[in-house]
């Protein structure tokens, strides 16, 4: 994607919140600094997004239950994650396991990797394998810079907007860092991205010398899921196809 067109994809957002509230009802200065926030978000650089990948996980961890050390799912957990590793292109891995029955699981630019113990039941530990690699794969690629960018230029416009005297603008800026996590744990990537994901996680694994056919049978049992490792685009059918065509080409 050319330069201008990274800064656009960021700049919707700024755009969407300024007709939430009316150019009409902001002054000159607010909307400088709107304008000055929005480069900001566009030219964050990589320690910028993990500072704020680390505040954002923060914020996540405060809100949620996490298993403790001594919990089954965390000694499981661990076990996995010793098989993927603990460092991701120089970048420390640090994993948790989130109580909840919700399918699940993400990670961040700063290496904050979740899985929620709703996907652990559903699945083995060779499919969380694939699970993890695809989410690891969206942070290696550069998916999850990109998602937070816009999401931090949102929440900045959203924040701009507030001082306008929007008071339901206004309140959802008081939960700015909460939001930022939730949008970028949600984010909808493209259907080139989550391939690409899907064929890193693939790669990473034959190189961890780990059985990727765990990919294919997590798509199974997500089908028509939510969770964000799943889009609607494509389907988790066609993931999985995807991922055993691969296997089958690995084993000629």
């Amino acid at each position: 994607m050319k330069k201008h067109q990274k800064t656009l994809l960021v700049a919707l957002p700024l755009v969407a919140a300024m007709s939430l509230v009316g150019c009409k009802n902001m002054g000159a200065d607010d909307l400088a600094s709107l304008g000055m926030k929005g480069l900001k978000a566009a030219t964050l650089s990589d320690n910028d997004v993990k500072a704020l990948s680390q505040q954002s996980c923060a914020q996540m961890d405060a809100e949620s239950r996490i298993a403790p050390k001594n919990s089954a799912y965390t000694k499981r957990l661990n076990k996995i994650a010793k098989s993927l590793g603990n460092n991701l292109n120089g970048t420390p891995i640090n994993y948790k396991v989130y109580i909840t029955k919700d399918v699940n699981a993400w990670a961040m630019a700063n290496g904050c990797v979740r899985v929620y113990s709703g996907l652990m039941d559903m699945m083995t530990d060779n499919e969380i394998q694939g699970v993890l690699g695809h989410e690891l794969g969206h942070v290696a690629l550069g998916h999850s810079k990109k998602a937070i960018q816009v999401a931090y230029a949102t929440e900045m416009a959203l924040d701009a907007a507030a001082s306008s005297g929007n008071a339901k603008i206004a309140s959802l800026s008081k939960s700015k860092l909460g939001a930022l996590a939730s949008a970028v744990i949600n984010a909808q990537f493209s259907q080139k991205q989550e391939q690409d994901a899907d064929n890193y996680s693939f790669d990473y694994l034959v190189k961890k010398k780990i059985n990727p056919a765990g990919l294919a049978t997590a798509f199974d049992k997500l089908g028509g899921g939510d969770a964000s490792i799943l889009s609607s685009h494509p389907s988790s059918t066609a993931r999985a196809d995807n991922i055993r065509k691969k296997l089958a080409e690995l084993k000629k």
